[in-house]
């Protein structure tokens, strides 16, 4: 049990598989100037925790606490902070990569990594949204500029980002194309995507042509594929920062445009998609919820790459 001035928090001292997670007992952080402190009521999970927690990634060497998602209730606020009071409920995605530390009974945040909690969901369902949803967000609309009417094809587009691409580009007014297993084309026609394909027994680049905007959730030759499905001056917007050289020269090739991007924290996004949710236009999936004490359950689930939706840890 915490005290006062201590907090429950989920590290690790070695990289590895779930088991490698430990609850442990750490110092609660205090805001510094244009920060907050966060009582976490739930915190999401995401492909990046695992791959973290597994290899380093962009941190290094352990110990650290991982998750970027979060959503809760303002403790304390630090000095020049206008915006929040304590007893606000916000949600939002700490900086990535180096603002991680949300799988914690606390964690401090910068004021403008964070929005008011949408009154009309709770704190699991906010909670699942942030990394996602501005990952979407960026991609679809800051770096794609997705058009009323345009078609957009979404890979893996029941996973955690893709099942979120999907409600913001028929937000957007977009044509949607999905890519998925069998088993999930019913919850994508759900969230109103115009068409699915079966990855596992159709070519993509045979069943569908002249798309103006793909996202690339998955990398390796799915980023290069995916450029010869685009009408002539259409994007390929990618979410794996790092991959081959043969990306770029291809679409230079086909006269077409290749991004690569990292999501990035950002108060105006997660106003857009707080308003999103607010018209009931946008909401989670949840997969499962954990208490923290079983985040290493979560993750191994995670591990297996076959949810649909998002995993949520619950802070009691």
């Amino acid at each position: 049990m915490s005290t006062v001035n201590t907090m429950r928090a989920i590290s690790q001292t070695t990289l590895g598989g779930p088991e490698v997670l430990e609850e442990i007992e750490v110092e609660r952080p205090a805001p510094r100037p244009n920060q907050v402190l966060v009582r976490v009521r739930a915190a999401g999970l995401n492909p990046t925790d695992w791959k973290h927690r597994a290899t380093g990634g962009f941190l290094g060497e352990p110990p650290f606490v991982l998750g970027w998602d979060v959503s809760g209730v303002v403790e304390a606020v630090g000095i020049g902070v206008a915006t929040f009071q304590p007893g606000d409920e916000v949600f939002g995605m700490l900086p990535y990569p180096w603002g991680h530390g949300s799988h914690a009974e606390y964690v401090v945040a910068p004021v403008r990594a964070l929005t008011h909690k949408p009154s009309s969901i709770d704190h699991t369902q906010a909670g699942a949204l942030p990394l996602v949803s501005l990952t979407a967000w960026q991609a679809l609309v800051e770096n794609a500029e997705l058009r009323p009417g345009q078609r957009v094809l979404i890979h893996a587009a029941a996973g955690g980002v893709g099942h979120v691409a999907v409600q913001i580009a028929k937000a957007r007014g977009a044509y949607v194309i999905g890519t998925a297993s069998a088993g999930k084309h019913h919850f994508l026609r759900e969230l109103g995507a115009d068409e699915v394909i079966d990855y596992r027994d159709t070519d993509f680049t045979e069943a569908v042509q002249d798309v103006d905007v793909v996202l690339d959730t998955l990398g390796g030759d799915t980023s290069v594929r995916s450029l010869r499905v685009l009408r002539p001056g259409g994007i390929v917007v990618s979410i794996l920062p790092v991959g081959s050289d043969e990306f770029g020269k291809e679409a230079e090739r086909l006269g077409v445009r290749a991004v690569r991007m990292l999501v990035d924290a950002d108060r105006a996004g997660m106003n857009a998609i707080a308003e999103l949710v607010e018209k009931g236009e946008l909401r989670a999936t949840i997969a499962g919820t954990f208490p923290l004490a079983d985040a290493a359950e979560a993750h191994a689930l995670g591990d297996t790459g076959r949810t649909k939706g998002k995993l949520v840890l619950v802070v009691d």
